[in-house]
């Protein structure tokens, strides 16, 4: 994360909007922009090529969505750009199955896992498939799929996840390797 996005008028910000103040949420939103365009262009980095979405239009189809949020208690940045994260998934996901259902199972975006770590990962899954079997690890164990989404579609460190997740980085770490494993054996089954 950048040094504008660490700085504790973000907290403070999150905190406001939270309770309700929109020119909050209109201040917030300068100060997050580099950040949320990192996301943005990891998401977009692992689509196929052509991909009809682009990162700024991603993170404005993002962006609509947050903003229907009432009344959320923002704990920190790191909760603020895990949630932007899984709505950056959301908007994709969403993406993919009207692209599915319109086309009928041809070409399906894919999502490159690669950049998840040292455990083999197929080279390109489609989104709808990372989407259910993340959907799967969170039901058999839902830190790990929580870790999951900030490490690898958030990019949070593992100092970051730790501190969102309330546990130490030791324990991020092994849920991270076994997550991952877990999940390069599901989407090898596809």
């Amino acid at each position: 994360m950048s040094d504008a996005t660490s700085s504790p008028n973000v907290t403070n910000l999150l905190v406001a909007w939270g309770k309700g103040d929109q020119q909050a949420f209109d201040r917030l939103m300068p100060q997050v922009q580099q950040e949320l365009h990192r996301i943005a262009d990891r998401y977009m980095a692992a689509e196929r090529p052509g991909h009809d979405l682009q990162a700024t239009a991603l993170i404005n189809e993002a962006y609509l969505r947050l903003v229907d949020w009432k009344d959320i208690q923002w704990a920190d940045r790191a909760h603020f750009f895990a949630m932007a994260a899984n709505m950056m998934r959301r908007v994709l996901v969403d993406h993919a199955r009207r692209r599915d259902r319109a086309k009928r199972g041809r070409d399906l975006i894919q999502v490159s896992l690669s950049e998840a770590g040292h455990v083999p990962m197929p080279e390109h899954a489609d989104v709808l498939a990372v989407d259910e079997a993340l959907q799967r690890l969170e039901t058999l164990d839902s830190r790990k799929g929580r870790i999951v989404e900030l490490r690898f579609f958030g990019g949070l460190s593992l100092e970051e996840t730790a501190e969102a997740v309330s546990v130490s980085v030791a324990t991020v770490r092994r849920d991270w390797t076994l997550a991952r494993a877990w999940l390069n054996r599901e989407l090898k089954d596809r």
